[in-house]
């Protein structure tokens, strides 16, 4: 499933795939633009996206 969402650093909008057969996961990502790395959260229930963060990792 592809998300898309805007960068906690540069906040140009930028998309990741989604694996929902995995209900929580906490995964780091670099955005795609700055290449600064990102926490990305995210929940499913039903393999329906039901909660989603990106963070700037410290």
């Amino acid at each position: 499933m592809e998300h898309f969402f805007a960068c906690p650093y540069c906040w140009e909008e930028i998309s990741v795939v989604l694996d929902p057969s995995v209900r929580r996961q906490t995964y780091v990502e670099d955005c795609e633009v700055c290449c600064h790395p990102i926490e990305i959260t995210c929940v499913f229930a039903d393999d329906e996206l039901i909660g989603f963060d990106a963070k700037i990792l410290e």
